[in-house]
């Protein structure tokens, strides 16, 4: 029987020693040239199952890249690079020797080698399925890995650790280095343009704080490109596909592409000759969404080049564009800006070239950051004549009131449907390109002194005149029905008459909603274009005084959060309170949770997890403590990117600095209010703790939390059925038609442990949700929670 254990311990060998004779090993020695002709034996080296190859591709006709890439695709597509910033040439080759990879092109000379632990020697190469290349000793430990040394593309399986960097190319076709970088640093990961040509991180444009104190990135087999605590634990999913099939059915990556979005694929396997096969970006996996409104910069050129702008298209794709009057510097590289076509304004005071310029209007369009001067309130006509009147001016952006002027080089142009403002380009008229300063010619004497003529003349003092009291007279009207924006103090909060929202919503037609204090309806606020909005008309019971009122408006639109819906301004005008919130085009989380197409496990942590983000906002970081007292799915909803964005707080509970708990009536949603409101006992906090309790079990079993229609009795109340699964040691029946959630039960389990803490019948037992945020991330261990009173808020 001894002898059991070492026949185990051999077979476990002798499999290793399977797996390893499995790779495609490359001996020391094993040429790779350069040369021309496709398909060539010496051209690379390729891995067991064919889907990755190791060699030289040529690039067009600048030379030739030493890279991995999917072998089997029609694309070839590129994952991988050792001399993107010094192509070779056509005999250049590389060499596998027992110091490593050595690139060395027609001349002789080094390129590029690989970095290896000292005082040991590589033995072979191989290049795993995974397209994996590396370097190994005669033990079969890696010395070198293509994986440690990423450039701008991540697969899965692999893992991205502190310290770890992807730098964008330059451009599709050239793989030098390029504008954008991806770093793993010790405040989190966080995307940034850097101060083109050097390395200095210039400007961060997106950063997830979301860390603990040791975290990773890891590409899993699921298509989940996520934030990981090292012992596992998911912290975030930053990308991820929603494709139902396996895994097996698709190739994957993600990159960071040259315009520095991050962005995931996918590539269906099968037959490659079917010409409709592509790589297409996986549903809302790109990071940012919107590259050209999140890259903002003091002292770049924005996402796009200087004097040009920045523009979504197809898939959100950010495209690079030239205002009228202006060229590109380089048709072949965008990114280098645009230039005017046009001789500037002369600032010469005896130049008579003044006449000679117009403002090109363009909506919804801007350069931030490139003003010199700023004018409020003015009107759009005032704007225009101070930009043509100021040599220095090549820009006004006017919106509400407000006239900027810009001059060049304008940085960080965008455009956007829904910006709002005009953006007036200052350009030659008739594309003149006149020289500025000359005399005027003799021919035009004579058509000069008709005109004083005439200007001096009675006739036209009479037709001023007439004109000028039309104008009065219309004004006069207009003015009494037409109010100027106005914007609350310190924060960019607009104020709307009734009138406008009223026709903003066609008579409030379109109901989207109703909450526990209004209405909320669908509407549409001109600036330039359109933009949809979320209307929500209070009910008349609401009776806070227009200071009161205006208190808890300016309280609420100073939150800034992006697990919460933003507000954009209210009306408050004899009794009418409205508040007016940016729409969410994905709708409730209760339509996508109890829907058809419910949420992946994934998915839901991301959701879960992002509404403890929002609440713990509310509770302890914004500046004025609020308690939301209405959390349910019909108040979360989703983003363009389906990420989770709590509504329906702007008549919540403020508390005052010296606060932590008051009294008011009972406010919520049966089902999710908790037990103290019907005992008449001071509320705190921990109200919206116990709601998120409940919206967390609805999460993790995908169901409401009140189902008279079940074949069980014991399952219709939820939390009775979720604590009598965790007691008996059976929470896998919470997920019983989930695979992926059933694959994930540790996970589950603690989820639900959380979710029986929150909705405690004493309130002194829930956790704060700073403390359930970390349990969710699984930075804190959860214990045992108690039996939850038997009193439930809905009978």
């Amino acid at each position: 029987m001894a002898s059991a254990p070492a026949f185990l311990l051999l077979f476990i060998m002798l499999l290793c020693s399977a797996t390893v004779q499995a790779q495609r090993k490359i001996p020391l020695g094993s040429p790779l040239t350069a040369i021309l002709i496709k398909n060539s034996n010496n051209t690379s080296w390729e891995s067991e199952s064919g889907d990755f190859a190791f060699g030289f591709q040529q690039i067009e006709k600048d030379g030739f890249l030493l890279a991995i890439w999917f072998n089997k695709i029609p694309e070839r597509t590129i994952v991988w690079s050792a001399n993107g910033n010094n192509l070779v040439q056509e005999g250049s080759k590389v060499e596998l020797t027992i110091s490593g990879l050595f690139l060395i092109d027609q001349t002789g000379k080094q390129i590029w080698s690989t970095t290896k632990t000292p005082n040991t020697e590589v033995s072979y190469a191989a290049l795993l399925d995974e397209g994996n290349l590396v370097l190994a000793n005669q033990d079969s430990a890696n010395l070198w890995e293509s994986f440690n040394e990423p450039t701008d593309t991540i697969l899965q399986t692999q893992t991205l650790t502190l310290g770890m960097i992807l730098v964008a190319r330059y451009s599709e076709s050239n793989y030098s280095s390029g504008r954008f970088h991806f770093n793993l640093s010790d405040k989190g990961p966080r995307l940034y343009k850097r101060a083109f040509p050097t390395e200095v991180g210039n400007t961060a444009y997106w950063q997830s704080n979301e860390v603990s104190s040791e975290y990773q990135l890891t590409f899993n087999q699921s298509g989940f490109f996520c934030l990981e605590a090292k012992n596992g634990t998911i912290l975030t999913v930053l990308l991820s596909s929603t494709t139902s099939s396996s895994e097996r059915d698709f190739y994957r990556r993600v990159i960071l592409e040259y315009d520095g979005v991050l962005r995931q694929y996918v590539y269906p396997k099968g037959d490659y000759s079917i010409s409709r096969l592509k790589w297409s970006m996986a549903p809302s996996t790109s990071i940012p969404s919107d590259i050209c409104s999140n890259l903002t910069e003091n002292t770049g050129s924005g996402s796009c080049g200087f004097n040009s702008y920045c523009k979504l298209g197809d898939e959100q794709r950010p495209s690079c564009f030239c205002p009228d009057g202006y060229v590109f510097i380089d048709p072949d590289d965008k990114i280098k800006g645009c230039r005017p076509a046009f001789e500037a304004q002369s600032c010469d005071k005896d130049s008579l070239d003044g006449d000679l310029f117009d403002l090109h209007t363009v909506e919804n369009a801007d350069w931030p950051e490139s003003h010199y001067e700023h004018f409020i309130p003015v009107t759009e006509e005032w704007c225009r004549k101070a930009c043509l009147s100021d040599c220095f001016c090549d820009l006004a952006y006017f919106k509400n009131g407000d006239c900027w002027k810009k001059q060049l080089p304008l940085r960080n142009g965008r455009m956007r449907s829904n910006y709002g403002g005009k953006a007036m380009i200052k350009i030659r008229k008739d594309n003149s390109t006149s020289k500025p300063g000359g005399t005027k010619s003799k021919g035009q004497d004579q058509p000069t002194m008709l005109l004083i003529g005439f200007l001096s003349s009675s006739v036209f003092l009479n037709i001023v005149t007439l004109v000028g009291s039309l104008v009065l007279f219309r004004f006069s009207k207009k003015a009494k029905v037409i109010q100027p924006y106005e914007f609350m103090p310190d924060m960019n909060l607009r104020t709307f008459a009734y009138a406008e929202l009223e026709k903003a919503t066609n008579g409030f037609e379109e109901q989207l909603g109703r909450g526990a204090f209004g209405t909320v309806f669908k509407g549409v606020i001109p600036f330039g274009n359109v933009s949809l909005v979320a209307v929500k008309k209070l009910d008349n019971m609401m009776k806070e005084s227009e200071r009161e009122f205006k208190a808890e408006v300016s309280a609420i639109g100073r939150t800034n959060h992006k697990n919460l819906v933003q507000l954009i301004g209210f009306c408050n005008e004899g009794q009418h309170r409205l508040l007016v919130y940016e729409f969410m085009s994905k709708g409730s989380l209760a339509g996508f949770l109890f829907g058809p197409l419910r949420p992946t496990w994934h998915h839901r942590m991301q959701i879960a997890l992002e509404i403890a983000r929002g609440l713990f906002y509310l509770h302890e970081e914004c500046s004025t403590q609020i308690i939301h007292c209405d959390v349910k799915p019909q108040n979360i909803l989703l983003d363009d990117s389906y990420a989770a964005r709590i509504s329906d707080f702007g008549l919540a509970k403020i508390l005052n600095t010296d606060q932590t708990r008051t009294t008011t009536g009972i406010r919520g949603t049966k089902g999710y209010v908790a037990p103290e409101w019907f005992k008449n006992m001071p509320v705190t906090v921990k109200v919206d703790v116990y709601s998120y309790g409940i919206v967390l079990l609805e999460i993790i079993c995908c169901r409401k939390n009140f189902e008279a229609e079940v074949d069980d009795d014991t399952q219709t109340i939820l939390t009775d059925w979720a604590y009598d699964c965790y007691a008996s040691g059976k929470i896998e029946v919470l997920v019983n038609k989930d695979d992926e959630a059933m694959e994930d039960m540790k996970r589950v389990e603690n989820y639900v442990m959380v979710a029986l803490w929150c909705i405690q019948e004493d309130p002194s037992l829930r956790p704060a949700m700073k403390k359930v945020v970390r349990m969710l991330e699984g930075t804190i261990e959860v214990s045992d929670p108690p039996d939850p009173s038997s009193f439930i808020s809905f009978l």
